[in-house]
C-alpha cells in the first residue's frame, strides 16, 4: 500500500513528521466521522499529579481521536450492517476498537502503536488515559471545570467538568488515545490552547449546571452553536438504556445478535 511506505518514511529516524502522520490518520479515520489531534505527552503530564501520568518521555508523539456526529451513520451502521458486531462488548466500542485498530494495522505496519479506549480502566480501576485532558492539552476541544468559574456557586457540591468543542458544542465523544513511543517530537509541534468557546462566566455557570444537573435533557451539548449535531436515530440510540439497545438495533434490522448488555455511552 502506498500508505505503508509513505508512514515508513515519515516514522524513520530520531523525530517524526508529525504533519505526515496526521495525514495518513486523517485520510483514513476522517471519511468515517472521526478527527484526530497530535500532542506531546509532555503536555498531558505538566498538568497532572505525577499518579496520573502516562509513562513515556515528554517528548513522545500521541494522538486523541474524536468522534463527530456524522460517525454514527459513516462508521456505526456500516459496521453493523456487516455483520462485525459479535459478542457481549458494547456495539458503539466495538465499532470504535474495529476502525482504529484496522487503520493502525494498514498505516503503521511493523511500528509500536499503543491504543487505548476511553472506556478502559487499569487494574486499581482508574482509566487508562483522562479523556478531557488530553482533549484540552491537544486543543481539540476546551475542557471547562470549576476552577473557570471565578465566582463559585456551588458550596459543598461535588462538580464535574465537561469538554466543549468549537465546532460540534456538546455534540461529540472522546474515543481514543494513540501513542508512538518510538516517536520523539521536535520543535515543529506547537501547544495551542483550544478554542474558549464559552468566554463568560454566565455562559460557564449555565454549562456546568446543566452537565451535571441536567445531562440527560442533551442541553449542555448546546452551549454554543453547533454546525452538527446528533441525529434523531443517534439520540434514540444513546437514550435507550443499554439493555434495551440490542432490541433497538434489531427492530432497525441492524443486529441479529443477543442482547450485547451494552454499556452507556455518549
Amino acid at each position: 500500500m502506498q500508505c505503508r511506505k509513505y508512514v515508513q518514511c515519515v516514522m524513520a529516524g530520531p523525530c517524526v513528521d508529525v504533519g505526515g502522520i496526521r495525514g495518513v490518520l486523517c485520510d483514513t479515520l476522517t471519511p468515517l466521522g472521526f478527527e484526530v489531534y497530535p500532542f506531546k505527552i509532555g503536555w498531558y503530564n505538566a498538568v497532572l499529579s505525577s499518579s496520573l501520568h502516562l509513562p513515556y518521555s515528554d517528548d513522545t508523539l500521541a494522538v486523541v481521536v474524536l468522534s463527530t456526529p456524522s460517525m454514527f451513520e459513516r462508521a456505526f451502521r456500516p459496521f453493523l450492517e456487516s455483520g462485525s458486531c459479535v459478542g457481549v462488548n458494547d456495539p458503539i466500542d466495538q465499532c470504535i476498537r474495529h476502525c482504529i485498530s484496522t487503520c493502525v494495522s494498514q498505516c503503521f505496519p511493523g511500528q509500536e502503536v499503543n491504543v487505548s479506549y476511553d472506556y478502559e480502566v487499569l487494574p486499581n480501576r482508574k482509566p487508562k488515559f483522562l479523556a478531557q485532558t488530553a482533549a484540552h492539552v491537544a486543543g481539540a476541544a476546551y475542557y471547562y471545570q470549576r476552577a473557570d468559574v471565578a465566582a463559585d456557586p456551588w458550596g459543598e457540591k461535588k462538580m464535574f467538568g465537561v469538554c466543549i468543542h468549537p465546532k460540534f458544542g456538546g455534540w461529540f465523544a472522546i474515543r481514543a488515545l494513540l501513542v508512538f513511543p518510538g516517536a520523539a517530537v521536535g520543535e515543529e509541534l506547537q501547544q495551542r490552547p483550544p478554542p474558549d468557546c464559552v468566554p463568560s462566566q454566565e455562559a460557564r455557570v449555565e454549562l456546568l449546571e446543566r452537565f451535571n444537573f441536567r445531562w440527560q435533557d442533551w442541553s449542555y451539548r448546546d452551549i454554543v452553536p453547533a454546525a452538527e449535531r446528533y441525529s434523531q436515530d443517534q439520540r434514540t440510540y444513546f437514550s435507550t438504556p443499554p439493555g434495551q439497545r440490542a432490541a433497538l438495533l434489531r427492530q432497525w434490522g441492524l443486529f441479529s445478535a443477543e442482547d450485547s448488555g451494552a454499556q452507556a455511552k455518549n
